[in-house]
Order: C-alpha cells, then structure tokens, then sequence
C-alpha cells in the first residue's frame, strides 16, 4: 500500500491500493446501472455525460462517465473529486441541501469559477430546481461549457446522486436543453426505482 524511498525516508503510495480501490469499485452498483444509459445520452445528444455520487457538502466523485464521439470532447476522469456547490450539480446538491440563504452565501464565496454568477442569480438558480426538476451551468464552472444536471434521489427525497452532461455552450441550445433534460429525468426516474 505505501512505499518508502530509502534515501529520502518520503511515504507515497504504492500499487496495493489498486486492488483496495478495485474493490470499493466492484461493490458499488450505481456505475453498472448507470453506464447503459449515459452510453445512450453521450451517443443520441453528442455530449459528455457523468454519473456522479454526492459526497454532502463538500465534493461528488465521479463513478460512470461516457464522451461523446465529436471532434471536442471534454477530459473527465472515474474517481475525479469536483466542487459539490459549482456548477449544475451544485445547484441541485444546494437546493436538496436544506441550508439557509445566509449559509449558502457564506458557502458560495468559498466556491471557484472560470466567470462566477452572482450569488443572487445562482441562488435564483438553485431555488429554480424544485420547479424545472434540473439545473444548468452555462459557462460559469467552465467558459464555454454548459452543464446540465439531474439528482437521483432516494426514497426519503434526499440526493445520492446526479447524472451531468457536459457540452461547448454554443451547441446547447434552450430547446436542446428543455430535450435533454427531459431525457435525463427519465434516466435518472429510472435509477430512483
């Protein structure tokens, strides 16, 4: 698990957490059962899309991932560890969170963004979950990309997890999300049951 260098006494860590971080992998279902339909999204809408699990309040790990086959594709990794309040998802993980406005905006100025929204505007955002049933980052987490989320929940209405589907902003257009995230909803109907 840990390898020392003679010479130096430094710790790193070593193959042996491989077989650890396999079996964490092999006994999680969410990726087998999501990774059929993020394939199905990423090919029909032409987008990157991510099956996440929602860590509280401080990060979501990546579990199930598929790229879309165009000529831009975006660089995510299984086991990558974002923000839990940027971007889409962090609007749906913020609006399930039940915090108050004051602690989402002591919360909010601690966040980085490429071209941040106002707290004003993202609060407006996270309250509109309830109603649309998803979010969307258009290029405020990444210039130029849009992000489109929806939570799974469980059986008491408490978020576990949330499909994304990253895309260059240009293509995602209000007609192409409202689609979209209808699709998704369906998917993420789906993986409630």
């Amino acid at each position: 698990m840990v390898k020392v260098e003679a010479g130096t006494k430094r710790y790193s860590l070593d193959v042996g957490v491989l077989s650890l971080a396999r079996s964490v992998v092999e006994n999680n279902p969410f990726p087998a059962r999501v990774q059929s339909a993020l394939d199905r999204i990423a090919e029909q809408w032409n987008v990157t899309t991510i099956g996440m699990k929602v860590s509280g309040l401080d990060d979501l790990v990546v579990l199930a991932l598929a790229r879309s086959r165009g000529p831009f594709r975006l660089y995510v990794e299984v086991g990558s560890r974002v923000p839990a309040l940027t971007s889409a998802t962090g609007r749906i993980v913020a609006h399930y969170a039940g915090l108050t406005d004051s602690e989402l905006a002591r919360r909010f100025k601690s966040l980085h963004w490429e071209n941040p929204p106002s707290f004003e505007t993202w609060l407006k955002e996270v309250k509109s979950v309830e109603r649309k049933g998803f979010a969307i980052d258009r290029g405020n987490y990444i210039n130029g990309i849009s992000v489109l989320a929806v939570p799974i929940l469980d059986a008491q209405r408490r978020v576990t997890h949330a499909i994304a589907a990253l895309g260059v902003a240009d293509t995602l257009t209000a007609s192409t999300v409202q689609a979209l995230a209808t699709d998704m909803q369906a998917e993420a109907a789906g993986l409630t049951q």
